[in-house]
């Protein structure tokens, strides 16, 4: 990552609206985001941060949460000037509701800034989004130079997206709309495409012929934590399937576009996602398991269950989701894709494995079969990309081998400071990329494949599976198709 390049960059003055501005959301990774896109010089001093916030409180006390925030990333960051400028340029908007009244607040607050373009963050529950986007037009808030982002989850079904989307594009057009999946933003996922697209050895092994199966996993050792409200209403396939799981499937089976421009490929990603094999009745029995977790230890220390964490003793909500899917088209013909999330796993980690075929023929002596390549994309904690291949074990014992992984690990190769997700996605929406955020039919689609899940869970009545936290979720998950977690694999350390 030429990081010197992003330093050279620099924008036009802009103003960034941030509805829910005081969340959790907006203080872990919003703002810490924009200011180190400030601290490198990537953005001038000339924007201005408005904060949107329901209930009345403290600047000083408000920015003292902001500072909190950039010292996690560093001391060196929160006592550097740059701090002090960035916080200068936050200033705190009380919305308590979406009368006119209310809204005069934020135009006042903007009116001196009405030159720049404006980019308004929906850092809030997804009911909000039409309403605030009515809001904005009424109040004469919205130009052609607007830009929205929206955070997921975007409704909670098909319907609810839909209808989301209608009341938004009453405000604003389709090409002012970014809905975000950060996701996206993480470097391992972006370098993906160049892995598949500028590496012709990757590129000519990339079908049925050569590929075994792709594994996606996300795998999170907490628990509901403050979102049992949310969580119980969405559990593991709407919170981290809908979105983050299918959207690193699309990229890994995605055709090549005709330019790495944003239509084409999101044309592409919708290839992928009306390929993909619905459930039914038939196959869901087969292909899919859910999971709740139960009390357990993780690193030796005891947690709770699901249960006791949502103080709701009659949910049947899952936190573990295991899938297997195909991509019906010729190059993905027969191949299974399986897609797993859990929580109250043993590690924390994300990664998406190809597992190549194995040889067509042992010619050394052991006659055993010799181990498939894999090509392991970990996408968190520690970004990397690992090929493992087969290699002579030295010494004069005849041909002995074992698998060794290839590494090219970001953390040490690149030994500037790993820019979050958050801040190249930002960046992008100020930029006018819309290359990784989704379209609307992207989003339909998607929501179309879910709901062929829901409907076939409940048309079979599929039990939820109890399995121990700190374990790598249900029994039942490994033996879909007879292929197993990579919990003993190269990438898990």
């Amino acid at each position: 990552m030429n990081m010197s390049k992003a330093k050279k960059e620099s924008f036009n003055p802009f103003n960034f609206v941030i509805f829910g501005g005081d969340g959790d959301l907006a203080l872990r990774k919003i703002y810490p985001a924009l200011f180190h896109r400030l601290y490198d010089g990537q953005i001038t001093e000339e924007f201005k941060i408005f904060a949107v916030c329901r209930r009345e409180r403290s600047l000083d006390d408000f920015l003292k949460s902001v500072l909190d925030f950039i010292h996690e990333s560093g001391k060196e960051y929160s006592s550097s000037p740059h701090a002090q400028v960035f916080l200068s340029k936050i200033e705190l908007v009380q919305v308590p509701d979406y009368t006119p009244k209310s809204y005069s607040n934020l135009s006042q607050a903007l009116n001196p800034y009405k030159k720049a373009p404006t980019i308004f963050y929906f850092s809030t529950p997804s009911s909000a989004f039409g309403p605030i986007s009515s809001a904005l037009r009424e109040n004469g808030l919205i130009n052609n130079q607007s830009k929205v982002v929206l955070e997921k989850p975007l409704g909670n079904s098909l319907a609810t997206a839909i209808d989301i989307n209608r009341q938004v594009a009453e405000s604003f057009q389709e090409n002012q709309v970014y809905r975000i999946d950060h996701y996206l933003g993480k470097e391992t996922v972006q370098n993906l495409m160049v892995l598949r697209f500028a590496n012709h050895l990757f590129e000519h092994a990339w079908n049925s012929q050569h590929i075994e199966n792709v594994q996606i996993t996300v795998a999170e050792s907490l628990g509901v934590q403050s979102r049992a409200g949310y969580y119980d209403q969405s559990g593991a396939l709407l919170d981290m399937v809908q979105n983050h799981l299918l959207q690193l499937l699309c990229l890994v089976a995605m055709e090549p576009p005709h330019l790495l421009e944003a239509d084409f490929v999101r044309n592409e990603k919708l290839k992928v996602l009306y390929a993909l094999r619905p459930f039914t009745k038939k196959n869901i029995k087969t292909h899919s398991v859910k999971g709740q977790y139960t009390r357990g230890k993780i690193a030796g220390a005891s947690v709770s269950s699901y249960l006791e964490d949502i103080e709701k003793f009659d949910s049947k909500t899952e936190t573990f989701v295991a899938l297997t899917t195909f991509v019906d088209n010729w190059r993905w013909k027969g191949v299974p894709f399986y897609l797993r999330t859990g929580k109250r796993m043993p590690k924390r980690y994300s990664e998406i494995v190809i597992n190549f075929r194995p040889v067509a023929h042992n010619i050394f002596p052991s006659g055993e079969e010799i181990p498939a390549n894999k090509l392991i994309i970990r996408l968190q904690p520690e970004e990397r990309i690992e090929l493992v291949q087969m290699t002579k074990i030295p010494g004069p014992g005849g041909y002995r081998y074992k698998p060794i992984a290839l590494k090219l690990d970001f953390v040490d190769n690149f030994k500037e400071r790993f820019p979050e997700a958050y801040e190249r996605l930002i960046m992008d929406v100020v930029r006018g990329n819309q290359t990784l955020f989704m379209r609307q039919d992207e989003l339909e689609a998607s929501w179309n494949w879910i709901e062929s899940i829901t409907k076939s869970w409940k048309d079979v009545q599929l039990p939820v599976v109890l399995y121990e936290a700190g374990t790598w979720g249900p029994g039942q998950a490994v033996m879909l198709e007879d292929h197993v977690w990579n919990t003993k694999g190269y990438a898990v350390d």
